[in-house]
């Protein structure tokens, strides 16, 4: 075997490499097709407008817990999936 054959076969395992590891890149990340918001897309800002009410506050309330919670009573939060379909 000459030295030019053994060296280009030795070059063309990183070369397969990095043509893999190309190819992989552009078929998952897809950067050519893919929506570049920022330039593409239209944003027209306007005047933030509404009203807020107040209707009430929880503040310093000495309740740890929701009223009518259903923490404790895991079978009737957790709906079981019946094997007949039903």
């Amino acid at each position: 075997m000459s030295d030019d054959g053994s060296l280009a076969l030795l070059l063309l395992g990183p070369a397969g490499g990095v043509g893999l590891y190309w190819a992989l890149y552009r078929y998952y990340r897809n950067t050519d097709k893919s929506q570049a918001y920022e330039r593409e897309t239209k944003v027209d800002a306007k005047i933030v407008t509404g009203t807020d009410s107040m209707i009430g506050t929880n503040n310093g309330t000495p309740d740890s817990r929701i009223a009518g919670d259903n923490v404790r009573e895991y079978r009737t939060r957790v709906q079981r999936i019946r094997k007949d379909g039903g």
